[in-house]
């Protein structure tokens, strides 16, 4: 390298090393000093990555001895491929933050038992992590995930509504309050509210990150006693919430909303309320409307009955549902959910059942739809469950 050049080289790398330290420092003002609450889908991470990129790049190109180029190309390689994941995520909108990407607790997440000794208000809601005994079940859940907004710590402890949040495959049940931001979405509803927001309750549906366990009774676990018992128990018992029915709502994304629905209509008693975000029109193990003998063969036994027991269309067709209610959202260019959608909202208000409809123009399959759902009811599916409610507002698109 001639003489000429090095400075050049070495400026670059002391530029790049700048913006990387400024790009650091921006991510971790906004993540408030929380390396865990880092954004990483938004402009600095990946500015960051790229800066990152270059200076292996760099690296590799100007490094004199064989050993130094390897491992910078190495590191260029992978930080390529950093890249890569990153814009993909990005694109699918799913973790949001450096934490979930990591699998690292939220910083807001508390243990149940100091969740329940604490005394103070809050200002804001707080999330703990819980196990739900699965007795009656027996299926092999990971744990839940339970929000309280700030009135929930008021002596003597009010009896709040539930809505009750099922996440979709893959998935966990922290896809909701991270990529789904459901407690910031509780919390600007506690705010405008006098700190009074349903407890939401994030269970796990399917045991595993990929399983599809459809939310019924199978092979994989019976799932739905598992919703419908053991999970109304544990919450009403140890949250003291309301009860079940009128004050409990159920709701969810993708797989979720297709269960979500098929609890509503199997048990209206337990769910007067339900909210359908991009789910299919049923349980199905695939990922179109039409693929139900998969679900047939895998989740029933190959009994056709037992699938037509659960399959809101023939629900809706053979009973009115006079006191339920459903919110039901998508993305019109989420094709097999919306045409779902499409399928199942005349089909709901001709049995009865008041429904609202939103469709979200250019929208995907992604947790932008599913946050912005999920906000979008939030204040309809409080005044069901009994909350007094403002800018309540019911489309019907």
């Amino acid at each position: 390298m001639s003489s000429r050049t090095t400075p050049v080289v070495g400026s670059t790398r002391t530029a790049l090393v700048a913006a990387a330290v400024v790009l650091v420092a921006v991510l971790l003002v906004t993540a408030g000093g929380d390396p865990r609450d880092v954004p990483v889908t938004e402009w600095p991470f990946h500015a960051l990555l790229v800066v990152l990129l270059l200076l292996a790049v760099v690296a590799a190109t100007t490094a004199r001895r064989r050993p130094a180029r390897a491992t910078s190309a190495l590191a260029a390689v992978l930080v390529l491929l950093l890249n890569l994941a990153a814009a993909v995520n990005t694109y699918v909108d799913y973790d949001r933050t450096l934490g979930a990407v990591l699998g690292v607790e939220p910083a807001d997440e508390e243990s149940l038992a100091r969740l329940l000794r604490q005394t103070s208000v809050p200002a804001a809601g707080e999330i703990a992590a819980v196990t739900v005994p699965t007795r009656r079940s027996g299926f092999a859940a990971r744990q839940a995930l339970v929000y309280v907004p700030p009135a929930w710590f008021h002596r003597p402890r009010p009896k709040l509504p539930v809505i009750v949040l099922l996440h979709g495959t893959p998935g966990t049940p922290s896809d909701w309050f991270g990529p789904g931001r459901a407690a910031a979405s509780a919390d600007a509803f506690a705010a405008a509210h006098g700190g009074t927001a349903p407890v939401l309750v994030a269970p796990d549906i399917n045991g595993t990150e990929d399983a599809d366990t459809e939310c019924v009774d199978s092979p994989l676990g019976r799932v739905e006693t598992a919703l419908t018992e053991d999970l109304p128990a544990f919450v009403t018992s140890t949250f003291r919430t309301q009860p079940t029915g009128r004050g409990w709502a159920v709701a969810g994304l993708s797989e979720g909303g297709a269960c979500a629905t098929m609890l509503a209509l199997r048990h209206p008693a337990l769910f007067e309320t339900f909210g359908d975000y991009s789910g299919l029109a049923g349980p199905r193990v695939g990922d179109t409307n039409a693929d139900t003998a998969s679900t047939v063969s895998g989740l029933f036994g190959g009994s056709s009955s037992a699938f037509a027991a659960h399959e809101p269309s023939a629900l809706l067709a053979d009973r009115r549902f006079p006191r339920l209610g459903g919110w039901f959202e998508v993305g019109d260019s989420d094709a097999e959910p919306y045409a779902a959608q499409e399928a199942l909202v005349p089909l709901a208000r001709r049995s009865g059942i008041t429904v609202c409809s939103v469709v979200v123009p250019g929208g995907g399959h992604t947790f932008d739809v599913f946050s912005q759902a999920f906000s979008d009811s939030l204040p309809w599916l409080a005044q069901r469950v009994g909350l007094p409610t403002t800018g309540v507002s019911c489309p019907r698109q």
